[in-house]
């Protein structure tokens, strides 16, 4: 009974009621804003240069090439204008010596021969008639782009954006460590390689993950309107969503489209509330940041993603297996235990060892409602060598890691429905009844067991949103946005990059300034005339 009353006493500070929802949605929208004002914020609120989302009617053939960490995956997306597309891909994986290689050069090499090989293998035929630039006496500079494929870059590295094709890599991080790459624009580097090779690619545009995402949903997404908020909910959490350009006031460098009066933001939420000042905090989430490798950051994402739930669910374990009178995996005798056996760990059990805990062992918690809690009771013992453990250490289990995942759902509630209320769609009449569409991608929203549900039971308890509200407010999967979302942002820039003139603009063109020139030189020899001559100049130009 004491583990039961022990369980009962932490599953309360878990808790996270309507009324800490709202507060946290208050303090959201605040950060927000705050994020619009100014950089060096808690939630950056990065300009990503994309200033449209597709609508699922666009068609065309599309590459991304997704550098997400110790693999480079290279993929062709074919969309076609029905919100379906074919995806094909290549992965292989990053040598470590190219991870730390003494120059850029060497890495961005890799990746375009790669490129190269993707191309030539799966689209041949275009790789034959693509030509990277055709020699023209036609256009004033003496080549033309065409049929090319523009290219959308996937790199998961923290970068400083400044285009839709432009952004310098602020540091490595997953083990990379190429100091020749920092401070440098990374699809200049690819483009540089590409181009060596000759090869018929452009790189069009940079991509976060979250972006890719939002373009993803917007594509395959029912419905008259695209998608408002692209958000990753896995390893990790963060979200991009469609602001008005004029609620924008910190300045924006670079070039960008304005004719929608809208950009993408990559708000970086995993950051929210770096302050404390209404994230809840357990003396195990203090614990949790304080032996993290980056404490007092990300410490929204650290109660909110998989990479860190099951961490706090081993510490919560590790105290009770502290505190001797709750008898936590352990019997005094076989008499005990409904297995009649005796329960012990052993000491290698990867509850003792930090980060030992997988967060997929909660998924199988909150799925197993059999009456003995078998199936949780096996696990336990496979994979945390729990051995024979009892109806109520695996009561006790359920009942924390049902309370760590409710929470991270209702704070990922706040999220959502903060940029929900933040767009103001739930009012606009230009909206109708249209649904508010949210794409979403991640391991948690895939695979833990009733986590969209209990975003919606928090969803509706927001002041604004409401279950009528809720209700309009659609949550779907948007799988591989690195891919097809990734491609669908190149398929963007390329709709914002200048229009290329055709032969005849270029020949009238070519005439134009031909005549410009000649006249300029005319002009340029009536000046040079002596000042006696004078009549004569005016008979000239008259002439």
């Amino acid at each position: 009974m004491a583990l039961a009353a022990e369980t009962k006493r932490i599953v309360a500070q878990f808790e996270y009621s309507d009324a800490d929802v709202n507060i946290g949605v208050k303090e959201f929208l605040r950060q927000i804003d705050e994020g619009l004002e100014k950089s060096g914020t808690s939630m950056s609120q990065i300009p990503t240069y994309v200033t449209a989302v597709p609508n699922g009617t666009e068609k065309g053939l599309y590459l991304a090439v997704d550098l997400g960490g110790t693999n480079l995956r290279v993929c062709s997306v074919r969309l076609n204008g029905d919100n379906s597309f074919n995806l094909t891909y290549s992965k292989a994986a990053v040598p470590k010596s190219l991870m730390v290689a003494k120059t850029a050069k060497e890495l961005f090499q890799f990746i375009a021969q790669h490129i190269d090989s993707f191309i030539k293998e799966h689209h041949y035929d275009h790789y034959e008639h693509h030509v990277r630039r055709r020699e023209t006496m036609s256009n004033p500079e003496g080549y033309r782009d065409e049929h090319i494929f523009r290219l959308g870059f996937t790199f998961s590295f923290p970068v400083q954006q400044v285009g839709i094709n432009k952004g310098f890599l602020i540091r490595w991080t997953k083990g990379f460590d190429i100091p020749d790459a920092i401070g440098k624009d990374v699809c200049a580097l690819l483009q540089e390689e590409i181009d060596i090779l000759h090869l018929p690619v452009k790189v069009a545009a940079l991509v976060n993950d979250t972006v890719g995402t939002l373009m993803a949903r917007s594509y395959t997404s029912p419905g008259k309107t695209g998608a408002l908020l692209g958000a990753i909910f896995g390893t990790g959490t963060n979200g991009a969503y469609i602001e008005k350009l004029s609620n924008i006031k910190k300045p924006l460098e670079g070039e960008y489209d304005t004719s929608t009066g809208e950009m993408v933001l990559n708000t970086e939420w995993g950051s929210f509330d770096n302050q404390l000042n209404v994230l809840p905090n357990t003396t195990f989430d203090i614990k949790l940041d304080s032996e993290s490798v980056n404490p007092g950051i990300q410490m929204f994402e650290k109660r909110v993603s998989g990479m860190f739930l099951g961490e706090i669910l081993r510490i919560v374990l590790v105290s009770l297996l502290q505190d001797k009178s709750v008898q936590l995996f352990h019997d005094d005798n076989s008499s005990h235990n409904d297995w009649k056996s005796t329960t012990t760990i052993a000491p290698e059990s990867g509850i003792f060892k930090k980060w030992g805990l997988d967060s997929a062992i909660m998924s199988v918690a909150a799925l197993d409602n059999t009456p003995d809690l078998g199936t949780l009771r096996q696990e336990l013992d496979s994979q945390l060598d729990v051995y024979s453990p009892s109806m109520e250490d695996a009561q006790a289990f359920k009942a924390i890691a049902s309370a760590i995942g409710r929470r991270a759902a209702r704070l990922s509630a706040v999220a959502v429905g903060a940029i929900v209320l933040q767009s103001g769609k739930l009012t606009d009449p230009a909206q109708g009844d249209e649904p508010i569409d949210i794409g979403v991608d991640g391991s948690l929203v895939e695979h833990y067991p009733h986590f969209r549900t209990m975003i919606y039971d928090a969803l509706k308890a927001i002041d604004g949103i409401g279950e009528v509200g809720a209700e309009r407010i659609r949550i779907g999967i948007a799988k591989d946005g690195s891919g097809v979302g990734a491609a669908l942002i190149a398929l963007v820039a390329a709709s914002m990059e200048k229009k290329q003139p055709t032969a005849e603009e270029s020949l009238k063109q070519v005439r134009s300034e031909a005549l410009l020139q000649n006249s300029g030189r005319q002009l340029s020899a009536v000046n040079e005339v002596p000042e006696q001559t004078t009549p004569n100049n005016e008979e000239a130009i008259d002439a």
